[in-house]
């Protein structure tokens, strides 16, 4: 009987990871579904849906070699899959400004008094060690208007940091 897992891998980034994870993956008879991979400051995540029926303990046997090669580690949990369930954004916060302790946990505690579900958040530091930016990219389906949630997060706002919440139009032929 096959299972739905999810599979973390972090490691430092390097050429080959997504190779010869999902190389070793079909080898052991495995089905890839939804999958998210990419470099966060010199190391590179994967979270992969894998559809298998092998046991957590055959799948790890199977990576063993490519996992001791690279230096990676891997995270295995059994799921439900729920695929073709995507929720289509229709909401987009974009933050910018001076970097600082709790951006990320005031912006998202007022998204969510808000009743915003994230569906995607990405963020970044430019700038410099002296002076550092922080770049937050947020999508998430909202009941409520793009003002509104603008109007809610005026206050985080300020001479500093710089937030915008732009609708998302998705056209669909």
């Amino acid at each position: 009987m096959s299972v739905w897992y999810m599979l973390t891998v972090v490691g430092r980034d390097q050429p080959g990871i997504v190779a010869d994870i999902t190389h070793g993956l079909f080898a052991a008879g495995c089905q890839l579904g939804e999958t998210s991979m990419m470099r966060l400051g010199g190391n590179f995540t994967m979270m992969l849906m894998v559809n298998c029926d092998k046991t957590e303990d055959e799948i790890e046997h199977q990576l063993t070699s490519c996992l001791t090669q690279l230096d990676l580690r891997l995270h295995i949990d059994p799921i439900e899959a729920h695929l073709h369930e995507h929720i289509i954004p229709n909401v987009r916060v974009s933050v910018y400004g001076a970097d600082r302790p709790g951006i990320v946990a005031r912006v998202t505690k007022i998204l969510q008094q808000q009743g915003f579900n994230i569906l995607d958040l990405e963020s970044d530091v430019a700038g410099s060690d002296d002076k550092p930016i922080y770049i937050m990219h947020i999508e998430g389906y909202s009941k409520t208007s793009a003002e509104s949630l603008e109007q809610a997060l005026r206050a985080e706002a300020n001479s500093e940091i710089d937030i915008k919440v732009y609708p998302v139009e998705t056209v669909v032929a």
